[in-house]
């Protein structure tokens, strides 16, 4: 006895749409998607995004179907030899002097209701909530990312790059500026795009309402490596979060071993100090980012690559091969020095 099986063929659009409907289900979620707030702020720019698209979807259906109904109509109609034997009686003129007043009025009220949507929801995004929210002053470069943390006291200042935490919960108010070019601070899990203009300060807001990491992109041309300009959100706890903070406000950790020590000296008497600053040490560069806390990060070269003993190798051996343009130069080091400085850059937590 032999089994036969019979095999479907699908038709070419039903193939289309079961490879492209995946990826637009998983398009809808992640780290990094707009259709998936993760705050009252993107909360709100996607409810209007889907109202909005509701509405055109509905217009949409309702103009193809009588579209269709009315080349139906034409096709069943008896054609006229003469173009004269056709006459208008008053019953067909009232009708569609109707749909006529219809259709316009449906379009003023769909325009209008889109309108007040707009504008409500554009006064919602605008409005900080909840009381005392955490500052934090952005400062674009290119192509990186600084975070300062603002206090009263100065010494409970911290400074970060690329990688910003926040407590769950808590309104964040973004102070920005940019020392160069035009940049665009983009977080689409917790809100939308804002500006940041050289000479001019401006100002956004956002909460995480839930914990996570999301990744957030400039969203503004802004040079030759805008697209390797990204950051990341850490939404945690707030004991968490305090946690963080106190640790990033210590000085660097001293290195306990000689080869630590090596690294240390190899970083103090190099290139690397003239940029880059690592507190409680006499490295105060700020053309680079503050590298007091570095090994507590995830990534490098702003969202580039996860941050590793090799990759972190690369980059400073050849950081143009990488991110060509970049501001940072290639520094040269036997392999026992550049083993000494990894070792060093490593205990930085």
């Amino acid at each position: 006895m032999t089994a036969t099986r019979s095999r479907v063929q699908l038709k070419p659009a039903a193939r289309f749409a079961l490879c492209v409907l995946p990826w637009a289900l998983v398009a809808c979620s992640g780290f990094q998607s707009v259709l998936d707030p993760k705050g009252p702020r993107a909360a709100d720019v996607a409810r209007l995004h889907w109202t909005l698209t509701s509405i055109a979807t509905v217009v949409y259906i309702v103009v193809i179907s009588a579209l269709v109904y009315a080349l139906w109509r034409a096709s069943t109609r008896r054609p006229f030899i003469d173009e004269h034997q056709y006459h208008e009686n008053p019953d067909q003129a009232a009708v569609m002097k109707r749909g006529v007043i219809i259709g316009a009025s449906a379009t003023v009220i769909i325009l209008l209701a889109s309108l007040v949507l707009s504008v409500s929801t554009g006064s919602a995004v605008a409005t900080v909530r909840g009381d005392k929210p955490l500052r934090i002053d952005i400062v674009g470069h290119q192509w990186w990312w600084e975070a300062n943390y603002d206090d009263p006291i100065p010494q409970n200042q911290v400074k970060t790059a690329n990688e910003i935490h926040v407590p769950v919960g808590r309104s964040v108010l973004l102070k920005m500026r940019s020392t160069d070019v035009i940049h665009s601070f983009w977080a689409p899990n917790l809100a939308g795009k804002k500006d940041l203009i050289p000479g001019h300060e401006t100002i956004t807001w956002f909460r995480a309402d839930t914990a996570g990491v999301y990744r957030g992109q400039c969203a503004e041309f802004c040079g030759y490596q805008h697209a390797k300009m990204a950051f990341y959100i850490v939404a945690e706890p707030r004991v968490d979060f305090e946690h963080w903070l106190d640790q990033q406000r210590g000085p660097a950790p001293k290195p306990t071993d000689s080869l630590t020590q090596t690294g240390e000296r190899v970083f103090l008497s190099g290139p690397c100090a003239m940029c880059h600053t690592i507190g409680g040490t006499g490295a105060g560069g700020t053309i680079g980012p503050d590298l007091t806390h570095l090994a507590s990060r995830r990534t490098i070269a702003a969202g580039t690559l996860p941050l590793t003993t090799g990759n972190l190798a690369g980059w400073i051996l050849d950081p143009q091969s990488i991110k060509p343009g970049v501001k940072m130069p290639p520094t040269q080091l036997d392999p026992q020095a550049l083993r000494a400085l990894l070792a060093y850059l490593g205990s930085l937590k």
